[in-house]
């Protein structure tokens, strides 16, 4: 397994991450307006989470992490079909800041609970209709650091890539990326607390589905 450690990345602004097939850009701790913790608490305690249910091989499964879906569009994976809510001010202000950093607009948001170690993500890539051809997805994180990985679809021949992201960071994920690359998070041991990430990214609408506005 390649690990990507950040102590490359001495640099606070943006820096460009070496892989094949995609694009990411990693900026280790950006400038939210106000102190992680803080804000982590706030999305916590105002975010409307949900436990979604997914089937596999005809079973049902409760997925293990809480997610919430906020902005101006419906948004539809894994045979879930989410209905956005409302932004709220918190959000709205992490979009703009995120939009400045990386010269893209959002008009959606997924919030992803990680309560502690146990809870995790799957191998998958965003690769939906509605997100485009080549999506364009921020990534940021709040609470417990924990590793992100990345693993190619094909190429059996490349390493899977451990990229550890802290409070702060912001990951940039474009071009192939999520054509030729799954990602995920796994259970960790030791024992960590609380991690959320926010996923910003541009819902596009799709011919024949009704969509909220």
């Amino acid at each position: 397994m390649s690990r990507i450690s950040l102590d490359m990345f001495a640099d606070p602004d943006c820096q460009h991450l070496p892989i094949t097939d995609g694009e990411l850009r990693l900026w280790q701790q950006v400038d939210l307006g106000q102190d992680y913790a803080q804000l982590l608490a706030h999305l916590v305690a105002e975010s409307a989470w949900r436990q979604e249910e997914i089937t596999v091989y005809g079973k049902a499964y409760q997925q293990p992490r809480l997610s919430a879906w906020y902005g101006d569009l419906g948004y539809s994976y894994s045979g879930i079909r989410l209905e956005p809510e409302p932004w709220t001010a918190t959000l709205q202000a992490l979009r703009q800041r995120v939009e400045m950093l990386v010269g893209q607009d959002f008009n959606s948001v997924l919030l992803n609970y990680y309560r502690d170690h146990n809870d995790r993500m799957g191998m998958h890539s965003d690769d939906e209709k509605e997100l485009g051809p080549q999506p364009v997805i921020a990534s940021l994180s709040l609470g417990e650091a924990r590793n992100f990985l990345l693993r190619h679809k094909t190429r059996k021949d490349l390493p899977t890539i451990k990229l550890p992201l802290p409070a702060g960071s912001l990951l940039l994920m474009s071009g192939d990326l999520q054509r030729h690359w799954r990602h995920g998070i796994n259970a960790q041991r030791p024992a960590c607390g609380a991690r959320i990430n926010l996923t910003f990214r541009r819902i596009i609408p799709q011919p024949g589905r009704g969509t909220t506005q």
